[in-house]
């Protein structure tokens, strides 16, 4: 089980890049993952993102709350107000404006703590800020989201809120409970959360592009470059962060890939959910969801790499 979990996570962005590609020009082969599982795959990742956490992951709030209210504002400041102004900037049609901007509010995603281990950065920030964000987005995301749409769409809070509360808190909270009485078994059942995960992932990455082939196909190349620039200016924008408050290299490592890296199977949820009649809303989460872990493996071995050279440099 643990050289299965290896493998998948070592390969995870190649696995989920052929998923994708499968489901957007062979969507036939997609179709039988339905739409409406997605909430409930993605209640399955919170439920194993809960199962792998404990108390002490928040005590970081407590023993470092300047680096975590600097993490934590930064995230909900920079990736909507990115989102916003590329969708701007780009003519987005409504309901992809709608999308990207749901990306943007939402907390960052699960896989960047991975990232954050693999780039040899700050972790325990990491977690923390994924922890708290994930505690703040019920009244966050929603109200940020309104914000940013009012004058564009009506934006269902109410429905926003019991979204994320129901595939979100409670999914997390339970993990959380059954992780704190039965430590032993989840210890045990922690191998295979990695093959669950990302088969979750995959599924509803299927779901969406197999389903949405025709729309994403012909959006062009805008929503591709209006994603990758989101996830990219994201990674910039936390290293300037962390340089502009004097963080340490793993702290501004965390910081970068926190921000970066989105919730963006919450944000197809929240789009189906709370935007119905807006179909195309659910496009932007997909692509982000497959770029993401593209992009945070490669940003990952950028940062190993420039961490070889610099210490290269520094004994010679």
């Amino acid at each position: 089980m643990k050289a299965v979990s290896s493998f998948i996570g070592k390969f995870m962005a190649l696995i989920v890049l052929a998923v994708a590609a499968l489901a957007l020009f062979v969507p036939k082969s997609c179709l039988w993952v339905q739409t409406t599982w997605v909430n409930y795959l993605l209640m399955a990742v919170m439920f194993g993102m809960g199962l792998t956490m404990k108390a002490e992951d928040f005590a970081v709030v407590f023993s470092r709350p300047k680096d975590m209210i600097i993490g934590c504002t930064a995230q909900f400041l920079i990736m909507p107000l990115l989102a916003f102004a590329l969708g701007k900037g780009f003519g987005l049609e409504k309901e992809l404006l709608v999308g990207v901007i749901l990306v943007g509010t939402c907390p960052g995603g699960t896989s960047s703590n991975v990232i954050t281990y693999l780039s040899k950065g700050d972790v325990a920030l990491s977690v923390g800020m994924t922890s708290i964000n994930t505690l703040l987005a019920p009244v966050l995301t929603p109200a940020i989201t309104y914000l940013l749409l009012r004058t564009s769409v009506d934006v269902d809070i109410k429905a926003m809120f019991i979204s994320i509360i129901q595939v979100v808190i409670i999914p997390i909270g339970l993990g959380l409970l059954i992780n704190r009485f039965f430590g032993k078994a989840t210890e045990k059942a922690k191998d295979a959360l990695p093959i669950v995960s990302v088969t979750a992932i995959c599924l509803i990455i299927a779901a969406v592009v197999s389903h949405n082939s025709e729309r994403i196909l012909s959006t062009g190349a805008v929503i591709f470059a209006v994603v990758i620039l989101h996830n990219l200016l994201g990674y910039a924008c936390g290293l300037l962060v962390g340089t502009l408050f004097k963080m340490d290299k793993p702290r501004k490592k965390a910081v970068s890939v926190e921000i970066g890296m989105q919730n963006s199977g919450l944000a197809t949820t929240l789009a189906a959910s709370a935007f119905p009649d807006l179909a195309m809303a659910t496009v932007p989460g997909a692509v982000f969801s497959v770029w993401h872990n593209i992009s945070g493996a490669l940003l990952a071995g950028a940062f190993r790499h420039f961490d070889k050279e610099t210490e290269g440099e520094e004994a010679q």
